[in-house]
């Protein structure tokens, strides 16, 4: 058995993995704007994997013998036991593996949350025997992996593939890279959500699948604050993808991350803007988009596989 841990811009999910890559038990909780305000994320983050491993011990009666390994994955960049600039969560340095070791005493490893997530892809789920793919989480941020010839690419010097931070609008919206027009700014689904809780009045405490259920009943009363916020997110969506699709010519490219829970009003309308406005330069009568077959379970099967 092992435990991965998921770390994203406003969710931490821990999971008990099976060797066969099952997820048998999950456990999580929202990180909220005000700890990152009130700099207090570093620990609401570590005591809350601690809590939630405690948790799946409670809950499963495992013995910590029984686990090999916790794997993380998170945003930024881990490197030496530390998780580095991941700058959705406010965190230029953690020190997060020997926090775990300490009280567990058990081997830890992690890696960036998108590698996680495409090593669980590749290897149970969407991008099965796939050979030239590309992977994207789309939730507070949007980050990515490239798969060439089966191999996951890993660049030399930094871990490279920042595809949210291509930019798509000269002196554009602030990103917290610190540049402007990052196609994060424009199409996370942290943005989106923003967006309609600040039309429709909504609280931050709303969840995600609430927001959800909220568009899906505005657009069906046609309300036009929505379907423009719709339109402007979809044309968007549809650059960063067309410009990802021209670069790289992937056989797929599957899309994870909180963005799964929003496709069905957002991906068949950016695909018919790609294929319509004529945005590839190798014209094709269908897009290779689909969802990850792990949805958001993949950063933490990914991590149990570290």
């Amino acid at each position: 058995m092992r435990i991965g841990i998921d770390l994203g811009g406003s969710h931490v999910a821990v999971g008990l993995v099976s060797e066969e890559g099952k997820l048998l038990v999950k456990k999580g909780a929202d990180i909220l704007q005000k700890y990152k305000e009130e700099g207090r994320v570093q620990k609401f983050i570590i005591d809350t994997i601690l809590e939630k491993i405690d948790e799946i011990f409670e809950e499963t009666g495992l013995n910590k013998e029984f686990i090999s390994q916790i794997g993380i994955a998170t945003p930024g960049i881990y490197q030496n036991g530390c998780i580095l600039h991941a700058v959705n969560l406010g965190i230029e340095e953690l020190a997060i593996e020997s926090k775990i070791q300490v009280k567990y005493h058990i081997p830890v490893a992690g890696n960036n949350d998108v590698t996680c997530c495409s090593l669980a892809e590749q290897k149970y789920g969407s991008l099965q025997g796939v050979q030239d793919a590309v992977f994207l989480t789309i939730g507070t941020g949007i980050g990515g992996a490239y798969i060439y010839q089966g191999k996951l690419v890993m660049p030399k010097t930094n871990p490279g593939f920042e595809f949210g931070h291509m930019i798509l609008e000269k002196d554009g919206r602030q990103c917290n890279c610190g540049s402007k027009g990052c196609f994060e700014t424009y199409c996370s689904i942290k943005r989106l959500r923003q967006k309609v809780r600040n039309i429709l009045g909504l609280e931050e405490s709303v969840r995600g699948h609430e927001i959800v259920e909220y568009i899906i009943r505005e657009l069906g009363k046609n309300n036009q604050e929505i379907q423009k916020v719709i339109e402007d997110y979809t044309d968007y969506l549809a650059i960063g993808l067309s410009n990802i699709m021209n670069l790289f010519e992937p056989e797929k490219i599957s899309i994870g991350g909180s963005f799964v829970h929003y496709s069905s009003f957002l991906l068949p309308k950016t695909t018919t803007k790609i294929i319509e406005k004529g945005m590839l330069f190798n014209k094709r009568e269908s897009i290779p988009i689909q969802l990850a077959t792990l949805k958001n379970n993949a950063g933490i099967i990914g991590a149990s596989m570290l």
